[in-house]
């Protein structure tokens, strides 16, 4: 489908990559990594055709199409979500347009011999194609159902774009690329400002795409559960396995230990080979012999061991001043940001080297109570900060605080105090930050470069309760890790916001869900409540429909147990047992249509259509049903 072909890239002295290729074919799942500043972005637009290679090609099968969704995006702010995603089918209406042209051309044309004639058939095979991708189902029922999957609700549909955050307005964009359904999806870090469960819907969704993805995620469950093949950048080469991440790092390590065990076999063989030379060359009898190895030697091709690039960022907190029992409390704790309210009348509390994870959905106010603790927002109630405790702050957009015109140097050097100044420069090079690097300005910064800096200022004073919102956006995976590493030692107090649950999994002990006016407190990990929550609420949580039949069961239960009991006659006795079991097995059906669904390809249009038609049919029937059987209870 995709045929990348000595592919190198340089800017000025630096080389990103060097002769490299490879093929995408259909279905391909493949996670691009490597390091931060390995090129994973660069190689994203030159397979979307934004960026072109300094040599080499990439070549596409006719009619391919590429779909690509950046980091940054540009939206129109006056347009509503729902306006915004409808830009999804512009394609459907110019390929509706051309298969029209097409057919007038055709009929037009009289030489079915000529090259013209050969042309338009083909062009006609290709947008047919496309339109039979595109030209499924109703439009607006494909795009409330993805957007509904990404975390937007009926109302947020009619809302201005301007009301979002950058997060909210980063799913829309995916939103509408998922609704082109392009045959080759580049997808450039899409988990990133994405609750949990819209990571989880995400996913599905990728797992049954009809066509190929490539993508660049430093979330390794979201990898593993994802791709089937891994493509790294590493040291302007790619190493290419036809395995998930996880898979991959095991073969990598091994492919490394096997070369450099035969590259040691081989620097024996050619010691060895050498004390032979020397031992028979001074004896004429053995010197043709001699001259029989010197040649071996000189046609032995020499093993090469993978240079990978093992460099890390170290990350220790210095040990935590003592501090009360009691770190932070709220009491009645409410925020609104006018007409819309996130929560009221939260109370919590966090006891002295609790580890923590604050989970909830995208717009619940899971940052806002962050800025709250830091007194950076009003809000209702009180929260309390702890006796001698020192709050360390790491904000979800830390990176875009910091002053872009401010070399790497000066910005930790003007925070640094104490002692602590004078190893500045060894600081830096921990993170990273070394030779020429400390001079650069913040602004011409990689977003991972950003966010290590951003560490790295909180390194240099001692804290007792760190207060982390997402803290892995743009880190790469060795980062994260060292991260994960670094707070796991912490022997202070952690409150984190994170989406990443393989950065989370054993990470705390304690889960906060924020939910609608309140906050529930689950006492384990994130796996452990992930799991609680898909086997007894999220189907409830996601399912209106099933969520509204309850109710109605609910309320014809109250209106029975509400009223007297009175004799009836056999004959209506057995008029309400009948419909008792047709209700019984109308709900069976729908209970195992719903299962059917749970499961079912909704790539897959028209089969959507006609399950969805027999989930309506069957519940008007359901409630004609209950709707007798209350009746006759009445009587």
């Amino acid at each position: 489908m995709i045929t990348v072909g000595n592919l190198s890239v340089h800017f000025g002295s630096r080389e990103l990559f060097s002769k490299i290729g490879y093929f995408i074919g259909p279905r391909e799942r493949i996670g691009l990594v490597g390091k931060n500043g390995a090129g994973k972005s660069t190689m994203l637009k030159i397979l979307a055709g934004i960026q072109k290679p300094t040599e080499g090609t990439v070549s596409l099968a006719r009619g391919t199409t590429v779909g690509y969704l950046p980091q940054e995006m540009v939206h129109s702010e006056d347009a509503s979500v729902y306006e915004e995603a409808q830009g999804a089918f512009r394609e459907l209406q110019v390929m509706k347009a051309r298969m029209e042209e097409l057919g007038d051309l055709i009929a037009n044309h009289s030489d079915y011999t000529s090259d013209d004639y050969a042309n338009l058939i083909d062009e006609i095979e290709t947008v047919s194609h496309r339109l039979s991708l595109l030209d499924v189902g109703s439009t607006d029922e494909k795009i409330e159902r993805v957007l509904k999957g990404l975390g937007f609700t009926s109302k947020d549909l009619k809302r201005p774009m301007r009301e979002f955050s950058g997060g909210w307005k980063m799913r829309v964009e995916l939103g509408k690329l998922l609704l082109e359904n392009p045959d080759l999806l580049l997808l450039d870090e899409p988990t990133n400002h994405l609750d949990i469960e819209s990571i989880e819907w995400l996913e599905d969704f990728l797992v049954d795409y009809p066509g190929a993805i490539v993508l660049i995620s430093h979330d390794r469950t979201f990898l593993d559960n994802v791709t089937k093949r891994t493509i790294e950048i590493s040291k302007s080469k790619i190493y290419d396995y036809k395995f998930s991440f996880s898979k991959y790092i095991v073969q990598r390590e091994s492919e490394v230990e096997r070369q450099e065990n035969a590259a040691k076999n081989q620097q024996k063989y050619i010691e060895d080979t050498k004390k032979l030379i020397d031992k028979f060359r001074a004896k004429k009898d053995k010197a043709a012999f001699a001259q029989t190895l010197i040649r071996k030697l000189d046609k032995l091709e020499k093993i090469e061991v993978d240079d990978i690039d093992g460099t890390k960022v170290r990350i220790a907190f210095p040990p935590s001043p003592h501090a009360g029992k009691v770190i932070l409390e709220g009491f009645n704790v409410g925020k609104s940001y006018g007409d819309l309210h996130l929560f009221s009348n939260v109370n919590f509390q966090i006891a002295r080297g609790e580890k923590v994870a604050l989970i909830g959905k995208n717009g619940v106010g899971k940052s806002s109570m962050l800025r709250m603790i830091m007194n950076q927002e009003p809000y209702e109630g009180e929260l309390k900060i702890g006796y001698s405790v020192e709050v360390g702050y790491y904000a979800q957009n830390q990176s875009d605080i910091l002053d872009g015109e401010k070399t790497v140097f000066q910005t930790i050097d003007d925070e640094a105090v104490g002692e602590i100044r004078k190893s500045v420069r060894g600081l830096l090079g921990a993170f990273l930050f070394g030779g020429d690097d400390i001079d650069k300005k913040v602004k011409v910064l990689s977003g991972g470069e950003k966010a290590r800096l951003a560490f790295c200022k909180l390194l240099l004073q001692p804290y007792n309760f760190l207060i982390l919102d997402e803290p892995t956006n743009h880190l790469d995976l060795a980062s994260k890790e060292v991260l994960k590493n670094a707070i796991s030692k912490y022997d202070g107090t952690v409150l984190l916001v994170s989406h990443d649950r393989d950065f989370l999994d054993g990470l705390t002990k304690k889960v906060f869900e924020i939910q609608a006016d309140r906050m529930v407190v689950f006492p384990g990990d994130v796996k452990e409540f992930l799991r609680d929550k898909k086997a007894t609420s999220i189907a409830l949580y996601e399912n209106e429909k099933v969520v509204k039949q309850q109710e109605k069961i609910q309320k014809v239960e109250a209106v029975v147990e509400a009223k007297p009991a009175v004799k009836i006659d056999k004959a209506k006795e057995k008029e309400i047992k009948k419909v008792e079991s047709d209700i019984e097995k109308k709900e069976a059906q729908i209970a195992e249509l719903e299962s059917e669904m749970s499961t079912m390809d909704y790539s897959n249009s028209g089969l959507v259509n006609v399950q969805n038609s027999k989930y309506e049919l069957l519940k008007k029937e359901l409630e004609a049903l209950m709707e007798k059987w209350e009746n006759l209870a009445a009587e």
